[in-house]
């Protein structure tokens, strides 16, 4: 049996957040034709189909999924030398280009927007550079004028979601005027019209646990509800400068439009170096003429990653080792569900050490100095799990009464 450990205090956190609360959830590339955004998705596929040793899965053309790197979990298959090792996965999806008119049906319309509606957050891709050979779709390089199309957009199409549901809510009364919402109903659409027809994202707005429950409930496919990481592309130049015209304005326009990340990177970098991946020499040679600079990609699916308020803990082994990634918040018993339904159903506890306390202490693949110090604890159903535990779970299923 393994040596009690302290209890931990880790407590559920009063976590608010919109959309689904699942391990399965989907980053979207959007923005308007000709910015990067298929360059980028090919990028990612490609080079998530390269990595050794990990299974990979095309879903179908326009949607993949890419390993989250980490370095634990390097560390902890350099130590175990596995059969079998499975990463964390981003499942992106490649959104077809949306133009000016999309939400009134102008190029693909409504299903270009249906596509958005699918996927849990969004990369919005931005051109911030000039090449007359790749035409803009608006004749002329301006991100801040991208910025405001895609938000116009998603915007509208938001607006007549919300008033659809209004519609339906007010034909609801008609027939039961006794189904009457509370009076914060009507505070929470008032507040949440003004923010869309300001071109405001919702997922901005200063919600209380209560206002977000109820938009969660009342309006659960609203875009702009979704988490945006912005990816600014720029030409080579200004990459290996890290300094572009645009950087400023794009700047200033995220920051008054719900804030967010913002990645500075280029394709037309990335793709030079992913060339030379036959040739180490070469390769090396590239980026030591690149000042230092490293790819950003790993950067941006680990970002989109984060967004999404995932995490993932690690079971180790000689067999394998997998990062199991599960929503924020997790518990124990909903942990121990990503593995199999029985291992939550018959949950009894959970051997947990976290990763930094086992790489400090670990003299091999032993739990036993961690054991000695007090690292290895036992956890009940109660406890929260957090990214980069090692967990062994301990449960019982008995067959059910027929």
């Amino acid at each position: 049996m393994a040596t009690q450990g302290k209890k931990s205090a880790v407590e559920a956190p009063p976590i608010v957040r919109f959309g689904r609360v699942k391990s399965n959830l989907k980053m979207g590339i959007l923005g308007l034709p000709n910015v990067g955004k298929s360059s980028l998705f090919n990028l990612l596929t490609e080079q998530s189909a390269q990595a050794e040793n990990y299974p990979f899965c095309t879903i179908d053309p326009n949607e993949s999924r890419c390993p989250v790197p980490d370095q634990r979990f390097k560390w902890l298959c350099d130590l175990w030398q596995p059969a079998s090792i499975i990463p964390a996965y981003l499942h992106v999806t490649d959104i077809a280009g949306l133009i000016r008119g999309a939400s009134e049906g102008a190029g693909l319309g409504n299903a270009f927007l249906s596509h958005i509606q699918a996927v849990d957050g969004l990369y919005h891709v931005v051109r911030a550079f000039d090449n007359p050979e790749v035409v803009h779709v608006d004749d002329s390089v301006d991100p801040v004028r991208d910025l405001e199309t895609i938000m116009y957009e998603l915007c509208r199409k938001d607006a007549a979601y919300i008033q659809s549901v209004k519609e339906k809510k007010e034909l609801e009364l008609k027939k039961d005027p006794k189904r009457k919402p509370p009076p914060a109903y009507y505070e929470t659409m008032e507040k949440i019209d003004h923010m869309i027809e300001n071109n405001i994202p919702l997922r901005s707005g200063d919600w209380s646990i209560e206002e977000v429950a109820r938009i969660n409930d009342t309006i659960p496919l609203a875009i702009t509800l979704k988490p945006i990481v912005y990816l600014v592309n720029v030409d080579k130049r200004s990459f290996l400068r890290k300094a572009n015209k645009w950087f400023a304005p794009i700047n200033d326009w995220v920051k008054s439009h719900g804030g967010g990340t913002i990645i500075p990177f280029s394709i037309e970098w990335e793709q030079e170096l992913w060339d030379l991946k036959n040739d180490p020499e070469a390769k090396q040679a590239f980026l030591a003429e690149s000042n230092g600079l490293k790819s950003v990609l790993p950067r941006i699916v680990k970002v989109g990653y984060n967004v999404l308020q995932l995490i993932y803990f690690f079971t180790a082994g000689e067999p394998e080792v997998r990062a199991w990634t599960v929503p924020l918040g997790a518990t124990a018993p909903e942990a121990a569900g990503a593995i199999h339904t029985d291992f939550e159903r018959g949950f009894i506890k959970a051997e947990v050490v976290a990763f930094n306390d086992f790489k400090e202490l670990a003299t091999g693949k032993s739990m036993g100095p961690i054991k000695a110090a007090g690292k290895y604890r036992q956890e009940g159903k109660s406890y929260i799990v957090q990214d980069g535990d090692i967990i062994h779970f301990m449960f019982n299923v008995t067959a059910k009464k027929k």
